[in-house]
């Protein structure tokens, strides 16, 4: 990760990992949050999924970005779509509670897809060990020929 908005992408996707968490801590003990998981099973296999997927992710691995990407359009497309029928359906409109829950879906559809676009699109994606500010000297043949040649030219002799 070599630009700023890689990092606070990542970073982004992590906090909201946490705030995930929360979300099926609270769920299962009961109490209430600022919003409900669609399915608490669910929600913590997701969670438990999402570590490999950022850790590839973090390596800038494209196929990191495309499981995470996947799991989350998964989970949180499916409530989005479940809000959005219901909405329509229901006369009253959208309530306090689905409308911050279709909040946190799209964030959670938005994040790995900012994700997946930033890796897919940075042209330093991979990690190489090219760097052009002493790959000149370190890897120059024609330096290293240049000073084995004047080595052998000054050839000492001790009396």
């Amino acid at each position: 990760m070599t630009s700023l908005f890689s990092y606070l992408i990542t970073i982004f996707g992590v906090l909201f990992w946490f705030f995930r968490i929360l979300v099926a801590y609270f769920a299962t003990t009961g109490e209430s949050f600022i919003c409900q998981p669609l399915n608490t099973s669910f929600e913590i296999v997701l969670l438990f999924l999402t570590i490999p997927c950022f850790i590839l992710v973090f390596k800038r691995s494209i196929v990191g970005a495309i499981f995470y990407l996947g799991l989350y359009a998964t989970y949180f497309g499916t409530a989005i779509f479940n809000t959005v029928n219901n909405y329509a359906i229901e006369e009253n409109g959208i309530g306090m509670v689905s409308g911050l829950d279709l909040v946190f879906s799209i964030v959670g559809i938005v994040i790995p897809l900012l994700t997946f676009f930033d890796i897919l699109f940075n042209k330093n994606r991979l990690s190489t060990s090219k760097d052009k500010d002493s790959d000149w000297y370190y890897k120059n043949e024609k330096y290293d020929r240049q000073m084995d040649e004047r080595a052998d030219r000054n050839q000492y002799k001790i009396r």
